[in-house]
């Protein structure tokens, strides 16, 4: 199992615990955030672009790697991916930085294959 899939079945399974255990406000709060990520006036890629330079911003670990995974279906390209988060970077500031190594390194290995 790729690190990416390790990933993916993780948080699939940390989703259903709190759908399974969660309250009313958790449940729309999740519908919410899957809902505005599709499609619509701007598009999922721009989307998922958005939602990566706000989780460098605030330092989350989790949200990165899941926003990296989401743009790299979303065919971002490395021109894309660097300027993104060099906005993260600047917004974010210095403290970004070793969340900004951690992302570049793992897109990389992603690009890779």
């Amino acid at each position: 199992m790729t690190e990416k899939e390790d990933f993916e079945e993780r948080r699939e399974e940390l989703n259903e615990l709190v759908m399974e255990k969660g309250n009313l406000e958790m449940k729309r709060f999740f519908n919410l955030d899957n809902q505005v990520y599709e499609e619509g006036a701007l598009s999922k890629k721009t989307k998922e672009l958005l939602g990566l330079v706000s989780s460098l911003a605030l330092r989350c670990d989790g949200c990165i790697e899941y926003h990296l995974n989401r743009c790299h279906e979303e065919n971002v390209s490395d021109e894309e991916m660097m300027e993104a988060l060099s906005i993260g970077l600047v917004v974010g500031g210095s403290i970004t930085i070793p969340h900004l190594r951690e992302a570049v390194e793992k897109w990389i290995e992603m690009e890779e294959g």
